[in-house]
């Protein structure tokens, strides 16, 4: 099982070293071997000490080494950090920032080559997924249009647009739906986010095509992310 927290525009570099050591503990107390990933701000980015199973990320970066790219961060920087995880396409950079899926690709294949754990975000707003399961398949489809599905280090997070921050997750049945759809082609794992929390993280884990969560706002507090880290481990 999967779980990984993002920050978003969240938390301070202070309050992230002292969750990076209570996640830490957590994972070590309680012999937990299940992948974890966290997702901080830049300016929170450190060398943390961590259990193997623990991997801090970055949720986006410039397909760039270095270079004169104002407020953007390259590999160097992440490089600095051994960071070798990333979040490419989230519904909030497409919507918000106007990232296109020429630019999105482009960032793919640039971390893909430089060997890259990639979470790919991918969801549909409520009017398409409102038109029905077919709708809903064919927007997300389109989302992969240019991505390697055969990347061995991939994990692709299926996250609803109309769930993200609302605090209504998908119907377990409409999740259900939407990654049987998506594992006729996608063989890497399945990730739901979407309004995951630590009430309903175990009725979410127990679908059968799910490997995990990718956590928003329930994540930004590691007492929050730790319950359901500690409630949705299979077993």
């Amino acid at each position: 099982m999967i779980f990984a927290a993002n920050f978003k525009t969240n938390n301070t570099r202070a309050y992230t070293k002292e969750y990076m050591e209570i996640l830490n503990n957590f994972v070590k107390d309680n012999d937990i071997n299940d992948d974890v990933f966290v997702f901080p701000s830049f300016t929170a980015l450190d060398n943390f000490k961590s259990s193997d199973n623990i991997r801090v990320g970055a949720q986006n970066a410039y397909p760039v080494q270095n270079g004169s790219y104002t407020g953007e961060i390259g590999l160097d920087q992440l490089k600095e950090f051994k960071i070798n995880s990333i979040l490419i396409g989230h519904s909030e950079r497409r919507t918000i920032l106007k990232e296109s899926q020429e630019t999105i690709v482009e960032k793919f294949n640039y971390f893909k080559d430089k060997g890259f754990e990639i979470i790919y975000c991918i969801g549909e707003p409520k009017e398409i997924r409102d038109e029905g399961v077919n709708s809903a398949m064919e927007y997300l489809w389109d989302e992969f249009d240019g991505i390697d599905l055969g990347y061995e280090k991939l994990i692709v997070a299926y996250e609803p647009i109309w769930a993200i921050g609302t605090g209504v997750s998908a119907k377990r049945e409409d999740i259900d739906e939407i990654l049987s759809n998506l594992r006729v082609r996608v063989k890497s794992p399945l990730l739901y986010g979407g309004s995951v929390k630590s009430s309903n993280i175990k009725e979410i884990v127990d679908i059968k095509d799910c490997d995990g969560v990718l956590v928003g706002s329930a994540s930004w507090k590691v007492e929050s992310f730790c319950e359901i880290i500690k409630n949705g481990i299979k077993g």
